[in-house]
């Protein structure tokens, strides 16, 4: 039976989620990972990851502990970790190795270092160290908008995917998102790429991959606020950018895609 991709989402994006208390504590410890200590700027990982595992079990018809999974692009490693805690039967990490502090190379890596989680180093803007249809799953959190070329990733995502496997792609920030507008006047560059549907479906086109779901989150932003209440305002957030044209203001466009048969 085919899987209603969207009806999924809502599903698992709705329920609450508890918080992890292991990152909560570690990220306690460096200031760089504050936003891992506020539960609104945590809370979104929780429950993107465990839409990963629903949609990724509910779409091979296999347990998620039978399926590989690549956290492309970790960074401070905290998606990898509850990843890592969601049961895949092999979880591996890459980053690109550099000393910027996007990297986990580049930084202080409290959680990849407190759980044991070792990062492949990535020496090459595209390539990937990894044999052709390695992962049923790869996952990015921010990272399609900061590679040398989008096209060129995701060929290499196309490739190291197994047939039927799934690309999720989180944080991909939008055009029109208010908060990027912000922070260009300011003279912040850090997204150099902004995207909206019409290109995210070429370049899935153009890379082979199916798109299945796509959709638009977070109007309002969480890292540096410590809202009241913070799983009902994140209701209220998704309320918003999903049933009402202000979802075209908000930061992210998201999606997830697969690698036809």
């Amino acid at each position: 039976m085919p899987v209603n991709f969207v009806s999924l989402r809502k599903r698992i994006f709705s329920r609450r989620w508890p918080l992890d208390d292991e990152i909560t504590s570690t990220a306690a410890t460096t200031s760089s990972h504050n936003f891992l200590k506020n539960p609104a700027g945590q809370y979104p990982f929780i429950y993107l990851t465990h839409y990963v595992k629903a949609v990724s079990e509910a779409h091979s018809g296999r347990p998620f502990h039978d399926l590989t999974v690549l956290d492309w692009g970790c960074g401070k490693g905290h998606v990898s970790k509850l990843l890592r805690d969601l049961g895949p039967a092999q979880l591996e990490s890459c980053d690109i190795q550099d000393d910027t502090d996007d990297s986990a190379f580049g930084q202080l890596t409290p959680i990849l270092d407190r759980f044991h989680l070792p990062v492949t180093p990535l020496t090459h803007t595209s390539l990937l160290p990894y044999a052709d249809t390695s992962f049923d799953v790869i996952v990015s959190f921010g990272v399609l908008e900061h590679v040398a070329s989008d096209a060129d990733s995701l060929a290499e995502i196309h490739r190291v995917l197994s047939p039927g496997g799934l690309f999720f792609c989180f944080f991909l920030p939008t055009r029109l998102s208010w908060t990027q507008k912000i922070a260009r006047s300011g003279g912040d560059t850090y997204h150099d790429r902004l995207y909206t549907r019409p290109i995210v479906q070429y370049l899935l086109r153009n890379a082979g991959l199916q798109l299945h779901d796509l959709w638009y989150r977070q109007l309002f932003p969480k890292n540096t606020i410590a809202y009241p209440a913070f799983r009902l305002f994140e209701q209220l957030d998704q309320l918003l950018t999903r049933t009402t044209p202000l979802r075209y203001f908000a930061t992210n466009i998201e999606f997830v895609a697969e690698k036809p048969l």
